[in-house]
């Protein structure tokens, strides 16, 4: 039996039986009149005999097509999780009281046709109770597969709206780095206009390069450790436009490991930036910065030197980076103080993974 398929209108569910039909009408019409000796003293050879198996393969038709008429009909109505035994009533009196007076009639019309002295009652009663529950297995198989393929558009649906659902949470992380970012930009631009004009014009010019990659890496869910650090080296050097020596950034692992692993964009920047935010920075007081790939994850490591005058913290960076890690590759990111240093613990997409 060919399974109908599925498409979706509107939230209603309609098969393409075309297959399911052209296989089982025949079959019906061709196997019910030999199991019931409707053919009865017919000879081979008679015409009637082989036009016979058109008559009863017609009666199947209409049977079929007005059952599968009058279940559609029935769906629109009812259903199973509202109303069920309104709906198994209305298809048994559908079934009963349209299959049993077709069958009757037309094989009334078949014993006149073919030529027998008058309808055998006892063969008929028995063609109209095999039809009726042919019918309803028939319409078992049909309310069967709705069920199933509503089941499935179901959980399509419902995929498609958790798919949309993390879609809209992740864009509007993603469009809180901007503002976070750029009020960090903002300030340390603000100190240069007032200390250097050289330094503050190649300092504007750098934060444009910066702030293209953030928006074409803003459609991206992944992108190469290459490409995030070849990213996170131009913020560096917009820091270094501002402390100098005071920063040093020190990368503890071989070149072969950007290459082999993805990452969410702007995550290592969202680490770096975190730390430059909260501890103070000078040439009496260098702040030194680790970066080390071990196990699949990425850190990012400074000692902890507090300013003295903390500026508020509006606590988006870590916190969105950490929301975003989870909605897309389902990853914990992990920031914790340990021995004096504050690290943050990038997990890392394999790329053969």
């Amino acid at each position: 039996m060919s399974e109908p398929e599925k498409t979706i209108t509107h939230s209603e569910i309609q098969l393409n039986d075309d297959k399911f039909r052209m296989i089982g009408i025949p079959f019906f019409g061709i196997l019910i009149p030999n199991a019931t000796g409707l053919f009865g003293s017919l000879p081979l050879t008679s015409l009637a005999y082989w036009l016979g198996y058109i008559h009863f393969i017609l009666l199947a038709f209409f049977i079929w097509q007005g059952n599968r008429y009058l279940l559609f009909r029935t769906r629109k109505r009812f259903t199973w999780f509202d109303k069920p035994m309104e709906k198994l009533i209305l298809l048994m009196m559908n079934n009963v009281f349209y299959t049993a007076p077709v069958t009757v009639a037309w094989l009334c019309l078949w014993y006149i046709w073919a030529g027998f002295p008058k309808p055998d009652w006892s063969v008929i009663q028995v063609v109209v109770l095999i039809n009726v529950i042919c019918v309803l297995f028939v319409t078992h198989v049909y309310e069967t597969v709705f069920l199933v393929k509503e089941k499935e558009s179901e959980t399509v649906k419902n995929e498609q709206l958790q798919r949309a659902k993390a879609e809209a949470e992740l864009t509007a992380l993603k469009n809180q780095v901007d503002p976070h970012f750029m009020f960090n930009s903002l300030n340390t631009l603000s100190h240069l206009i007032k200390t250097d004009s050289t330094k503050a014009h190649e300092f504007t010019e750098n934060l444009a390069e910066v702030y293209r990659y953030i928006l074409i890496q803003k459609d991206h869910t992944l992108v190469l450790l290459e490409d995030e650090l070849e990213f996170t080296h131009r913020y560096t050097d917009l820091l270094h436009l501002r402390f100098g020596k005071a920063l040093i950034i020190q990368k503890q692992f071989n070149g072969s490991a950007e290459k082999d692993f993805l990452i969410p964009p702007t995550s290592v920047f969202v680490a770096f930036e975190n730390a430059v935010k909260h501890n103070e920075i000078s040439e009496q007081n260098p702040l030194y910065i680790d970066v080390d790939v071990k196990d699949n994850r990425l850190y990012v490591i400074n000692q902890i030197q507090e300013k003295t005058n903390r500026q508020h913290s509006s606590k988006i960076g870590l916190k969105n980076l950490a929301e975003r890690f989870q909605l897309v590759t389902g990853a914990n990111i992990e920031a914790y103080r340990s021995d004096g240093k504050f690290i943050v613990s990038i997990p890392l997409t394999p790329m053969h993974n």
